[in-house]
C-alpha cells in the first residue's frame, strides 16, 4: 500500500475516542479478560501453583487488561511490556494478544515483524516457565504460536483494508478536484470563444453605426433625402447588430452551449459582402482575392480569414479614417492561406474619407468629438484565434507610418 495512506493510519491524531473507538476498546478488553480468566482457571488445576501466586497472577492479568486503554497512544511499548509480562504471567496473555493486534493495525511491517517475532519467541518460554497442566509442551507452544500468528495476520488485514479505503477516498477526492478543474477550464474557454465572437461581430457593426451617426451630427444641414438615406443605413446596421447579439445570447442560454452554437458562421465566400459594407460606410477598400474557388476553402479556415479582415477593417475605420485599405487573400491547399491587410497612415480617428453613399462624409465623427473607442483586445484575439486554427497572425506599423496585419492559416480539410 502507498506510504501516504500508511502514514495517515499511523500518525492519525486522536484527541477523543469516538463511539466506535469506545465499542472496539470495550470489546478488546472483554476478549482479553476472557482469555485471562481461562488461563487462570487452567493454572488453578495445577497443584504446584500456590493460592498467593494465583492471586498475584490474576491481579497482574487485570492490570494488563486495564493497560489496554493506552494501546492507541503507545502501542509498541505496551505490546513489548505485555509480551514480557505474559511470559511469566499467563493471565496476561489475552491482553498481550490484543496489544500485538494493535501494533499490526497501526504500525508498518518492520515494526510488526519485530514485535511479532518477540511474541513468537515468548511462547515456548512461557510453556516452559509456566506450563499448562492439561497440555504438553509442544501442543501449548504450537497453540500460542498459532494465536500470535492469527492476531498478526488479522491486524495486517485490517491495516491493509484501511489503507485501501483511504487510498480510494483520496483517489475519489482527486478525481472530483480534476473534474471540477476541467469543468472550470471548459467554462473559461467557452466564455473566451463567446467573447471573441461578440467582439468580432458587434465591434464591426457598432463602428459602422458610430460613423453614420457622426456623419449626421456633422451635417445637420444635409438634404432630407441624404439624411433619410443615412438614417436608413443606421437602422439597418442597428437591426443587424441586435440580431447578431440575440443569436450570441441565445448560444449563452442554450443548454450545453460551447460558444459556437448552431447559428450560421461567415466564411471566405462572404468576404466580398464584408468589404462592400465598409465601402458603403465611406471607406476606400481594395480587395485582392486570389483564391480561385473560395467555396472550397475549409469553413473553419475561411471563418478565421473573415474575422481577421473584419477586425482589420474595424481598426482602420477607427484609427485611420480616410486612408485606403488594401486586403489581399491568396493561397492554395498546398501552401495554405495568406491574408494581409495594410493601410497608410491616416489623420487619426475620423479623418475625412469620402462619402458613405448618402453624401455625408465619414470624417465627421472626430470633428464632432465622438471618436470610436477601442479596447485594444481585438488584435490579441486575432492572434489567439489564428493560433487555435494552427496558424499565426502578426501586426505592427509599416515603415511609412501605416499599419499591417498579416496572417497565415493551414488549409485543413
Amino acid at each position: 500500500m502507498n506510504g501516504t495512506a500508511g502514514a495517515m493510519t499511523e500518525e492519525r491524531p486522536r484527541t477523543a475516542r469516538s463511539l466506535r473507538d469506545w465499542a472496539v476498546d470495550i470489546l478488546c478488553l472483554a476478549l482479553a479478560a476472557v482469555i485471562g480468566i481461562l488461563a487462570a482457571e487452567a493454572l488453578r488445576k495445577d497443584p504446584d501453583v500456590s493460592p498467593a501466586l494465583l492471586a498475584a497472577d490474576q491481579i497482574v492479568g487485570a492490570v494488563a487488561c486495564v493497560a489496554l486503554w493506552t494501546r492507541r497512544r503507545w502501542p509498541v511499548p505496551l505490546a513489548v511490556t505485555l509480551i514480557v509480562v505474559s511470559t511469566f504471567v499467563p493471565p496476561a496473555s489475552g491482553a498481550m494478544l490484543v496489544a500485538v493486534f494493535t501494533v499490526a493495525v497501526h504500525r508498518p511491517f518492520r515494526t510488526v515483524a519485530a514485535v511479532g517475532g518477540l511474541a513468537l519467541v515468548s511462547e515456548p518460554v512461557q510453556a516452559a516457565v509456566r506450563p499448562d497442566p492439561d497440555l504438553p509442551f509442544l501442543v501449548a507452544t504450537a497453540t500460542g504460536v498459532l494465536l500470535v500468528l492469527t492476531v498478526i495476520g488479522w491486524g495486517m488485514f485490517v491495516r491493509s483494508r484501511r489503507q485501501l479505503v483511504l487510498s480510494l477516498r483520496e483517489r475519489a477526492l482527486r478525481a472530483e478536484t480534476e473534474a471540477r478543474l476541467r469543468a472550470e477550464q471548459a467554462q473559461r474557454l467557452a466564455r473566451e470563444r463567446i467573447a471573441r465572437e461578440m467582439h468580432d461581430v458587434l465591434a464591426h457593426r457598432l463602428s459602422l453605426l458610430c460613423v453614420h451617426a457622426g456623419a449626421l451630427e456633422f451635417r445637420p444641414d444635409a438634404p432630407p433625402a441624404e439624411v433619410a438615406r443615412a438614417a436608413g443605413v443606421i437602422r439597418d446596421s442597428a437591426h443587424q447588430a441586435l440580431e447578431e447579439l440575440r443569436e450570441v445570447i441565445g448560444v449563452l442560454r442554450a443548454p450545453g452551449a460551447d460558444g459556437g452554437g448552431d447559428r450560421p458562421q461567415p466564411t471566405l465566400a462572404a468576404l466580398e459582402e464584408l468589404v462592400e459594407e465598409s465601402r458603403q460606410a465611406g471607406m476606400e477598400v481594395v480587395l485582392d482575392q486570389r483564391v480561385a474557388d473560395a467555396a472550397s476553402v475549409p469553413e473553419a479556415t475561411g471563418r478565421t480569414v473573415y474575422r481577421i479582415v473584419q477586425e482589420a477593417l474595424t481598426n482602420a475605420r477607427k484609427h485611420a479614417g480616410g486612408a485606403e485599405v488594401s486586403v489581399r487573400v491568396e493561397g492554395s491547399a498546398e501552401a495554405g492561406l495568406t491574408v494581409e491587410v495594410t493601410n497608410p497612415p491616416g489623420g487619426g480617428p475620423g479623418e475625412p474619407g469620402g462619402t458613405d453613399g448618402s453624401g455625408v462624409t465619414d470624417g465627421s465623427t472626430a470633428r464632432s468629438g465622438a471618436a470610436v473607442p477601442g479596447s485594444g483586445q481585438g488584435l490579441i484575439g486575432l492572434a489567439e484565434r489564428a493560433a487555435l486554427a494552427g496558424g499565426r497572425c502578426s501586426h505592427g506599423p509599416t515603415p511609412d507610418g501605416g499599419f499591417r496585419i498579416h496572417g497565415w492559416l493551414p488549409w485543413r480539410p
